[in-house]
């Protein structure tokens, strides 16, 4: 029985106190305790990223499929922001992998939309279907090419996702675009012209993503940011639907991107190991005395991973 009221409770969830939390749940606050606009304290627990309070309250009887304000489900939050720590303790505790919330949406499009290759992974484990579509009916392979998140592709093809042309259509519009022009248009779009716009490009899962934030004056109104393994994606989708992309186009795209390290090279390396035909090697050997550095490190990668 609720013994306490619940106020207490979400102030102590906001200020991430679990030693009040546990206090307040055996004094006999709810788990399921509702605030006055309806939001519950997992739902709060959830965004907040606060892991250990999202467990106690689970442990105290949370319902984790239970929508806050009916309308928004924990899992979602916690994907929406990133939270893999939450998403597993959501998992553990027997929430629904594939439980939509108000307008359609899922946690594993939240994840695909903002690029979360971890927390994709765990829900895909968890039993989410990999090909069910998003709000817009967008299947998911579809919108993780167009995030530019080579990880979420590589996750969905390995449970079996389809829409690989359509998939592959959308990676092939990308690499002409300036991303950060299509994120500060976006912006534009929704927000209005006339606002100072920051850019910064942070490396990140095997690439580059490009964040363009709106600011007024030193507070950060709006952002949105996208990846840029696009090379990545095609490289990818075009060995899942069997297209044997011509030597000289998988190298320009290692090249292009300029970083053994990144996704557009590495990809591109792997498919060519693959091959491990004639053309390839006879293409490496030459690419291995080559005056450029670049183009001679893409070729000596090749041949050792290939043993010559």
């Amino acid at each position: 029985m609720n013994t306490q009221e619940p106020a207490g409770l979400f102030t102590a969830v906001y200020e991430g106190d679990e030693n009040t939390v546990v206090r307040l749940l055996r004094a006999g606050t709810a788990a399921d305790a509702r605030d006055e606009d309806g939001q519950t304290a997992l739902y709060l627990a959830a965004v907040s990223n606060e892991p250990g309070i999202v467990r106690l309250l689970l442990a105290a009887g949370a319902d984790p499929d239970r929508l806050s304000a009916d309308a928004d489900s924990p899992l979602c939050g916690a994907a929406c922001g990133g939270h893999a720590e939450v998403v597993r303790a959501l998992l553990a505790a027997g929430a629904t992998a594939d439980l939509e919330e108000e307008f359609g949406f899922r946690a594993l499009t939240w994840a695909v939309q903002r690029g979360q290759v971890e927390i994709l992974t765990e829900l895909l484990a968890a039993g989410a279907h990999p090909d069910r579509p998003g709000p817009t009916g967008e299947a998911p392979l579809v919108a993780a090419a167009r995030r530019g998140s080579p990880g979420c592709v590589r996750a969905l093809l390995a449970h079996g996702a389809g829409a690989r042309s359509p998939a592959l259509d959308e990676a092939r519009r990308w690499p002409a675009l300036d991303v950060e022009a299509e994120l500060r248009a976006g912006l534009e779009q929704m927000y209005g012209s006339g606002h100072e716009m920051v850019t910064h490009r942070i490396p990140e899962d095997g690439g580059i993503t490009v964040e363009v934030q709106l600011r007024t004056g030193e507070r950060t109104m709006a952002g949105n940011d996208q990846q840029t393994g696009h090379a990545a994606i095609i490289t990818l989708l075009e060995a899942a639907l069997g297209i044997a992309t011509p030597v000289p186009e998988l190298a320009d795209r290692a090249l292009r991107c300029g970083d053994p390290a990144n996704d557009d090279w590495t990809e591109a390396v792997s498919v060519l190991v693959r091959r491990a035909g004639g053309e390839t090697f006879t293409a490496a050997t030459a690419w291995s005395r080559s005056p450029d550095p670049l183009r001679r490190a893409l070729g000596t990668e090749i041949l050792r991973k290939l043993g010559r």
